[in-house]
């Protein structure tokens, strides 16, 4: 049966912890591991920012950034590890749900979601950087 968007961010949502900008900024500072993942297109990123920090890989290549059998070029040394603290973001959360359930599907065991996205962050005072700045 066909799915719409927001079935398909529900669906990634399900036993996913949500978290708010102030705990996802107490989890970075508590564990420099804690990996911030931005799965915004690059060029979505240029007008608002992204966190300081943060890893922009767009959603429609997470799973090959990600995937442990591909060629190593093709993949991101910082998605190789499946224990690592990871929070998913986006604008506002929907494709950040989305991300979330492709890493639990490859077996990533310690995915949270950023309740808000990057937009949520901002409006609560934290600060971005733009794309070139992080990482």
């Amino acid at each position: 049966m066909p799915k719409t968007f927001r079935e398909m961010v529900a669906e990634g949502r399900e036993g996913t912890s949500l978290v708010d900008p102030q705990e996802a900024q107490r989890r970075m500072q508590a564990d420099p591991n804690t990996l911030v993942i931005d799965v915004r297109d690059a060029q979505d990123i240029s007008g608002s920012g992204i966190i300081p920090g943060a890893l922009n890989v767009s959603l429609g290549t997470l799973p090959l950034r990600a995937d442990q059998d591909l060629p190593e070029e093709l993949r991101s040394a910082e998605l190789q590890d499946r224990e690592r603290p990871i929070i998913t973001t986006c604008g506002a959360g929907g494709q950040a749900s989305l991300a979330a359930k492709v890493l639990k599907d490859m077996g990533f065991k310690n995915v949270s979601i950023l309740d808000g996205g990057t937009n949520g962050w901002k409006q609560a005072g934290l600060p971005t950087a733009s794309p070139g700045e992080t990482r």
